[in-house]
């Protein structure tokens, strides 16, 4: 699995060695450490499916499109995630932004990384609640045809405004920005990687990277 210095030096598309030792010192920074205080919260429902898409009747919350459609198929269950790395780091990017633009990217790089890298730490919690079940890929509001107007509800599911301090702006947008909503189904069966690598990335028709292999060969390249 590539390391939050290889994620980071993607979203910055500069794979070379002095960047890679640029972040990593920004990463090790004590004012970077302090700021980036990751936490997490769940909400877990039961799914029931219906025609408008899956129910998590808990919450009567229900996911529509074919994307929840492809991933909860086999699912009983799911959780919802919300995770956060705090205010201090959006004050941090901030506070670089009117002095240093270079640190500015850098730490913006460095923090969607290292949420991520939190998300996958909550993953990891999860599967020790439910160590007989198995997880789909993340997947979240915006992604695929899952509506970005899920997340007042998803938000309000987990608590997020009262647990983390996560809101949302008026174009649903969350605040801190460096944070993560997510579904996550819950399956008596083994599940596949749906979501995951170049043919589902985002970037995919712009990639700097995909000539060369993509990501993972970009990552193994750095190591050598």
């Amino acid at each position: 699995m590539p390391s939050v210095i290889d994620e980071a030096l993607r979203y910055l598309g500069a794979p070379d060695r002095e960047t890679r030792d640029w972040l990593e010192a920004l990463a090790e920074d004590t004012e970077t450490r302090q700021a980036a205080q990751p936490r997490w919260v769940f909400a877990e429902s039961p799914l029931s499916a219906e025609d408008e898409g899956f129910c998590l009747t808990r919450f009567g919350l229900t996911l529509t499109g074919r994307t929840a459609q492809r991933m909860l198929a086999d699912c009983e269950s799911t959780a919802l995630l919300v995770c956060t790395l705090g205010h201090g780091y959006d004050r941090l990017i901030r506070a670089a932004q009117a002095r240093d633009m270079r640190r500015a990217v850098g730490l913006d790089a460095l923090g969607s990384a290292l949420v991520e890298a939190a998300c996958d730490r909550a993953e990891e919690e999860l599967r020790s609640r439910h160590p007989g079940l198995y997880l789909t890929d993340r997947f979240s509001p915006g992604y695929g045809d899952l509506p970005l107007s899920l997340q007042p509800q998803l938000l309000a599911a987990c608590d997020a405004p009262r647990r983390l301090g996560v809101t949302l702006t008026q174009s649903l947008l969350m605040l801190p920005q460096k944070s993560v909503s997510a579904v996550i189904g819950l399956s008596k069966h083994p599940q596949q990687a749906r979501i995951r690598g170049c043919a589902f990335c985002a970037m995919a028709q712009n990639c700097a990277y995909k000539s060369n292999g993509g990501c993972e060969a970009m990552n193994k390249s750095i190591q050598l």
